[in-house]
């Protein structure tokens, strides 16, 4: 998992509440068990017309915001079904983080697991990153983890809070997997250890 110290970006804004995970990641993309590719089917009710083109009024297919690499969205953002495509589709796309007031509670678990970063704050504040969003690519958000702070364009904070071991394991690029890797020398001793004393298993 790539680390998330500090990222600057073009902030794109999704001023739309409960956004379920099938809309994320709609159903038929389901099929891969890849965690690449999922990028183009981000969105893809809203992205693409039923002939395939795009929808030009979509968000994410807007000029300004095609490389955006912060979604601030309205509340309760990833609720629905336990998807962990959806965080997939987000970081293929390029969106390594996600502001909103509140998330379903497995999108969140889910998006720590896979180096996206979803920060809750309050109504006020997310008003005022939509504002800064809504200026398009003329202006970028800077997302400090390290000092748990959102700096707008105009210089103007946010701060935000996020649990201590998530913000650990994000900064130094560490998933389930990575976490067990740390402890590696402690297995391989356990595991020789029982080779000789239980030599017939």
């Amino acid at each position: 998992m790539d680390k998330f110290t500090t990222l600057e970006g073009v902030a794109a804004p999704l001023k739309i509440i409960n956004v379920d995970t099938d809309m994320i990641i709609p159903k038929q993309y389901l099929k891969t068990i890849k965690r690449t590719g999922l990028g183009k089917g981000l969105f893809s009710e809203q992205r693409y017309n039923d002939d395939g083109s795009e929808n030009v009024d979509f968000v994410l297919n807007k000029p300004a915001y095609r490389n955006a690499k912060i979604l601030v969205a309205g509340d309760n953002f990833g609720c629905g079904s336990s998807r962990e495509h959806a965080p997939w589709a987000l970081l293929d796309f390029g969106i390594r983080c996600v502001i909103s007031t509140s998330f379903g509670d497995i999108f969140y678990n889910n998006c720590f697991k896979n180096g996206v970063l979803p920060i809750r704050v309050s109504q006020e504040d997310l008003d005022k990153l939509f504002d800064d969003a809504e200026r398009g690519s003329n202006a970028t958000v800077t997302v400090d983890l390290g000092k748990q702070e959102i700096r707008g364009p105009d210089g103007g904070t946010v701060k935000f809070e996020i649990d201590p071991f998530r913000k650990h394991c994000l900064m130094n690029g560490l998933d389930d997997i990575g976490l067990t890797l740390e402890k590696k020398a402690s297995i391989d001793a356990y595991e020789d250890k029982a080779k000789t004393e239980r030599a017939w298993a």
